[in-house]
C-alpha cells in the first residue's frame, strides 16, 4: 500500500425525497486516531457509522465529520400554535376592554413571534431509516473521499523521505570515510599524552585509563554501522504496508542517538562537520514523518 499523510478534505452532497444533505469530512494530523462528528438533530445514530468508518480505513489522525442536512419548504407545514396565540389575547384582552387599544387584527396577531410554526410532517420509521442509510453510504462516500486525499499527499511526501534517507546514506558514507584517519590521530595524541604521564611518573592503571578512553573514542563503526542499518529499515518501512508513520518516528530517534554519539566521538572537524549536517538532515527527516499516517 502507498504512503499515506495525515491531511486531507473531503465534500460529498446528497438527496432522498424532500431531503438534502451535505457530508464533509477533513483530517490533521494526530498521534492517535480521534474522531469528531457533529449531525443534524434527530439523526444521532449516524456518529456510529462515521466512527466505524473512520476506524475502517484510518490509524491516525483527528478526523472530523460534519453533516448538515434540510427538508425542502414544500414538504413542511406552517400551523398556528393556538396555546401562544391565546395567551397574546388573553394578556391583552384588558387592554382591549378599556380602550386603550384598539381589537387586534388577525395579521398582527399571526406576525407575534411564536404563533406561527413550521412543523416537519412525522416521518415513520421506515422512511427515517432510508434516510439515515442514504446519509450513512454519504458518509463513507466522504471517508473513501478522504483516503484518496491522504494517500495523494502521501504520494508527494514519499519522494521528500526517500530523498533524505538518501543523503543520510551519503553522509554515512562521507563520515565513514573521515572516520578512517582518527585513529592515526589520537595514537599521535594518546603518544603525546604519553610522554606527558611518564614526565609526571603516572602510574600504569592511569596510562591504561587513558589508553581505553581514546580507545573508545576512536572507534566509530558501531554508530556508522547502525546507522547504516537504520537507512535500510527507513527504506523497507517507506516502501510497507499499513500505517509506519510511528515506526518511522522512532527510527528518527534512533537515527538522531547516532549522530549524536558520533559527533561526541569525533576527534576530527570534517567528522564533526558531516555529523552536524547528519543531524540537520534527520531533523528534516522527522519535521516530514510527522504527516505519515
Amino acid at each position: 500500500m502507498a504512503l499515506s499523510g495525515m491531511t486531507g478534505f473531503a465534500r460529498v452532497e446528497g438527496a432522498l425525497g424532500d431531503w438534502s444533505w451535505a457530508v464533509e469530512a477533513r483530517s490533521v494530523n494526530g498521534r492517535n486516531l480521534e474522531t469528531r462528528f457533529r449531525g443534524p438533530p434527530g439523526l444521532e445514530s449516524l456518529d456510529r457509522a462515521a466512527r466505524d468508518g473512520a476506524q475502517a480505513r484510518f490509524q491516525r489522525g483527528q478526523l472530523t465529520l460534519g453533516v448538515q442536512a434540510r427538508k425542502a419548504e414544500a414538504a413542511a407545514a406552517p400551523q398556528v400554535n393556538v396555546e401562544v396565540l391565546e395567551r397574546y389575547l388573553k394578556a391583552g384582552s384588558p387592554y382591549v376592554a378599556t380602550g386603550m387599544v384598539g381589537k387586534p387584527s388577525l395579521d398582527g396577531l399571526l406576525a407575534l413571534r411564536g404563533v406561527i410554526e413550521v412543523r416537519e410532517d412525522d416521518e415513520d420509521a421506515e422512511a427515517r431509516a432510508a434516510l439515515e442509510a442514504a446519509i450513512a453510504a454519504s458518509i463513507h462516500q466522504a471517508l473513501d473521499g478522504l483516503k484518496a486525499a491522504r494517500l495523494e499527499e502521501g504520494a508527494s511526501l514519499s519522494p521528500v523521505l526517500s530523498s533524505l534517507v538518501d543523503r543520510i546514506e551519503t553522509l554515512t558514507g562521507l563520515a565513514a570515510a573521515e572516520a578512517e584517519g582518527q585513529p592515526a590521530i589520537l595514537k599521535q595524541r594518546f603518544e603525546r599524552r604519553m610522554s606527558e604521564l611518564l614526565g609526571e611518573s603516572a602510574s600504569q592503571d592511569r596510562i591504561l585509563q587513558e589508553a581505553a578512553a581514546l580507545a573508545v573514542k576512536a572507534d566509530v563503526r558501531e554508530e556508522l554501522d547502525r546507522l547504516a542499518g537504520h537507512v535500510a529499515a527507513a527504506r523497507t518501512l517507506l516502501s510497507s504496508d499499513g500505517a509506519s508513520g510511528r515506526r518511522l518516528d522512532f527510527l528518527s530517534q534512533e537515527f538522531m542517538r547516532e549522530a549524536n554519539t558520533l559527533c561526541s566521538k569525533s576527534a576530527l572537524a570534517a567528522l564533526t562537520a558531516h555529523g552536524l549536517e547528519l543531524k540537520a538532515t534527520i531533523e528534516q527527516f522527522r519535521e516530514q514523518v510527522q504527516n505519515v499516517e
